[in-house]
């Protein structure tokens, strides 16, 4: 039975892919950082452990009882993640390095701790990017940027973990139906401050928090498409899925740059002085 051990499992994305690898045949490990979560989560028969993919000791400890189970691992997937909303220099530094060490750090950590079982069974690391690596948009910079560190990190690791027959994906999601709007947008209100220089603009930073809920695909929809390229042979270096995975990237690349930003600009209320 191939193994799979995906991180952010507690609800939305993380959990639509367990339970698609669980329904395909995987022995599936999923992990969560909350307790409760992962209680919910063994309920429903997967094997689960709780885990902070920020904390080196617990990555250590999982993959020491990975590694007593003799089997390798199958399959990686790196989801765990959040997006950090609000003008950039509102959040500053201290926001941008929350948002780095879930979203870009992370991945390569937990990557790391787990790479002997990858070589050993010649597995696979699926890094979860996003679109909004490829578009960036106004109030959402640092997620942007962190998507975008995703992106350059998935093309490294496949080139240095090819000698050791570990090859890596990157999907980037369009619009998936998740918490990831209703969690951007309480992270969003934590920056809006009447002290702010962006305050009369904050329903378009409420806009851009809600963006990711715009016409969603399925989270379910979206998982299938992830197992499907997973299984495929060879295994495709990167995959759009959801709404607006393919048409966002396309308008990027072919508009040009003054009018993409004007488009962005009157979108999001930025069209007029303050």
């Amino acid at each position: 039975m191939p193994s799979v051990l995906i991180t952010g499992c507690s609800s939305g994305i993380g959990l639509a892919l367990a339970e698609a690898f669980n329904n395909a045949g995987f022995d599936v490990w999923a992990t969560a950082r909350k307790a409760e979560d992962v209680q919910r989560l063994a309920a429903s028969g997967f094997t689960a452990r709780q885990l902070d993919v920020n904390d080196p000791a617990a990555l250590s400890q999982l993959a020491n009882e990975l590694e007593q189970r003799g089997n390798g691992l199958d399959v990686l997937i790196n989801n765990a993640g959040y997006g950090a909303m609000g003008p950039l220099l509102d959040g500053g530094v201290e926001a941008m390095r929350r948002q780095f060490e879930t979203n870009v750090f992370a991945p390569v950590g937990v990557t790391a701790a787990l790479f002997a079982l990858l070589r050993r069974n010649r597995g696979l690391v699926v890094n979860i990017g996003s679109v909004s690596g490829v578009l960036v948009t106004p109030f959402a910079g640092a997620y942007c940027a962190s998507k975008a560190a995703v992106h350059a990190l998935s093309e490294t690791l496949r080139l240095e973990l090819a000698p050791f027959a570990v090859r890596v994906m990157e999907v980037q999601p369009g619009a998936i139906a998740s918490q990831f709007a209703s969690n951007a947008g309480r992270e969003a209100e934590q920056l809006l401050d009447e002290t702010s220089p962006w305050w009369p603009l904050r329903e378009g930073i409420r806009a851009r928090a809600r963006a990711s809920q715009d016409n969603p695909t399925p989270a379910a929809k979206f998982a299938k498409g992830v197992l499907d390229a997973v299984q495929k042979s060879p295994t495709p270096t990167l995959v759009r899925l959801g709404n607006g995975s393919r048409a966002l990237p396309l308008l990027a690349s072919w508009l040009p740059n003054g009018m993409l930003q004007k488009v962005l600009k009157k979108r999001f209320g930025l069209n007029r002085m303050l």
